[in-house]
């Protein structure tokens, strides 16, 4: 296997674990969908046809992965991530960033709360900054449905955010 494709999906992690905390909704959860897409994509490495985009692949292998674990499991536990909700609490930290710290909660909270549909999409265009047809790509599903799920997620996540303005 080759050095530089193994070098690539190194690099790739940050953007992955950005992407699999958004539709898991849990940094753990998170961690180990991305651990398990990684062993999944470097022992089927011959499956990745060179010349191809390897986050897109990358990806969808974590989509995948995280598919398989909600069927898995019958049914899905949002939860919140443990850590930031200690970071709110700690009574040390400066108020500014207390107040940063719950809209973020806030945010995630909101995000974790749409259908897994829109939560991809919302994380592969707002936060990973893909196109729709390259969101479509990776998820296997034409650009309209991609721009219909991206707008009812904005459209969800409007007045929730309306309300945690300053």
């Amino acid at each position: 296997m080759s050095e530089q494709i193994k070098a690539e999906i190194a690099a790739l992690v940050p953007r992955l674990r950005r992407f699999a905390y958004a539709i898991s909704g849990n940094r753990d959860e998170g961690d180990d969908l991305v651990q398990t897409a990684c062993v999944k994509a470097l022992s089927r490495i011959d499956q990745y046809r060179p010349g191809t985009r390897l986050d897109s692949w990358m990806f969808r292998i974590v989509q995948n992965t995280h598919i398989d674990a909600m069927r898995s499991r019958k049914r899905f536990q949002g939860s919140s991530d443990p850590e930031v909700l200690e970071r709110l609490s700690d009574e040390g930290r400066e108020a500014d960033r207390n107040e940063h710290r719950l809209l973020l909660a806030k945010t995630r909270a909101a995000i974790a709360a749409l259908p897994e549909q829109q939560r991809a999409v919302i994380a592969l265009v707002a936060i990973e900054g893909y196109s729709y047809k390259e969101a479509a790509s990776i998820l296997d599903t034409p650009v309209g449905t991609v721009m219909s799920r991206l707008n009812r997620a904005r459209a969800s996540l409007l007045p929730l955010m309306a309300e945690t303005a300053p």
